[in-house]
């Protein structure tokens, strides 16, 4: 009997301690899936389309993408992705002194399309200016944007001057020199963007946009990114 009430309590202990223990990681990487795409910025801008609005500098080379432009800045990847899939990268806004260096604007469009050439985002032109990107059907973040004071989630529809606001925050914001590894995860109605494994906008689309193209987008700022990654995920929901 006694040894049966030892066993009993260490049973008891053991399952005190597994549920006192922290849960998995809710944007832990999912167990099955496969690489759609990826970019290590050593060979060029031959994956990417930019479009600048009052030029500057835009290069992939030793392992880093770096965005240095005095105004609005679009680089899209020429691929095209559809759901579910899970996107990452990392991205470090500078603050050197440079004559672009203002810490603001580390902002995506994903899941784009332009009611303008639905089968083809590129064939129609745009020249860098966000006004010019109402006419997307898409997904956009702006992390730390409007001189690093904003964080939020957008929602277009392709309409001029209707760029529907879905969450609007004033904090997380971008850190000099410290790196922002973001995850965006695409999953039918489900949308997510993480940055530094906190989840940032957590959405269901009733009406989801599935597909589309990716974008950095920013506004007079300097950013280098690294580990550009895509990933197709099957049951993957955070």
């Amino acid at each position: 009997m006694t040894t049966t009430r030892r066993t009993f309590a260490a049973l008891a202990a053991s399952a005190a301690l597994t549920a006192l223990a922290p849960a998995p990681a809710a944007h832990a990487a999912p167990r099955h899936r496969r690489l759609l795409a990826h970019d290590d910025f050593r060979h060029g801008l031959g994956q990417w389309v930019t479009e600048l609005q009052d030029g500057g500098s835009v290069t992939a080379a030793d392992g880093v993408l770096d965005i240095d432009v005095p105004s609005g800045a679009t680089v899209w990847f020429r691929q095209r992705f559809d759901g579910p899939y899970v996107l990452e990268y990392t991205a470090t806004a500078v603050s050197a002194g440079g004559a672009n260096d203002r810490v603001s604007d580390l902002n995506n469009f994903w899941n784009a399309t332009d009611v303008r050439s639905p089968d083809d985002l590129f064939a129609t032109r745009r020249g860098g200016a966000l006004a010019e990107y109402d006419y997307l059907t898409t997904y956009y973040v702006g992390f730390g944007a409007n001189s690093n004071t904003t964080t939020r989630l957008r929602r277009y529809v392709g309409e001029p001057g209707v760029r529907p606001l879905v969450h609007d925050y004033t904090e997380p914001l971008l850190v000099p020199g410290r790196p922002n590894h973001v995850r965006i995860v695409s999953d039918g109605s489900l949308v997510q963007w993480w940055n530094n494994g906190r989840l940032v906008f957590d959405y269901t689309d009733p009406e989801p946009y599935t597909g589309g193209h990716f974008a950095f987008r920013t506004v007079w700022s300097h950013f280098r990114v690294s580990g550009f990654r895509v990933w197709r995920s099957h049951g993957q929901r955070a």
